[in-house]
């Protein structure tokens, strides 16, 4: 297993860039849940971030490509608009122990 973050390092609607065996990754926090994706958009497999760990929309509830404006829900990675609707971004398997979040 990878240490991503600890628990308490991501509030609700932050996000933050890691890398897994050489393939960029990120993970995200909504509702008190983590959610983590390869960071490859479906479309073109570009990145996805604004800025380094920004993946989200302004209002903090869709992941958001920055290449072409394609969102994603953050609980699943389903893309519900732009150019890669009904595809849906990897996922990457995390869990919680103690006080990590680590990538299986």
């Amino acid at each position: 297993m990878h240490p991503i973050c600890k628990v308490n390092a991501l509030s609700n609607g932050e996000s933050l860039s890691f890398t897994l065996n050489d393939t960029p990754c990120f993970i995200t926090k909504h509702d008190d849940q983590f959610f983590a994706y390869q960071n490859a958009c479906p479309h073109l497999g570009v990145t996805m971030e604004w800025q380094p760990n920004s993946f989200l929309d302004s209002d903090k509830e869709l992941i958001q490509c920055s290449m072409h404006g394609a969102l994603f829900l953050i609980d699943s990675g389903e893309c519900v608009y732009g150019p890669c609707q009904g595809k849906a971004l990897t996922p990457i398997k995390i869990s919680q122990q103690g006080d990590t979040v680590f990538a299986e």
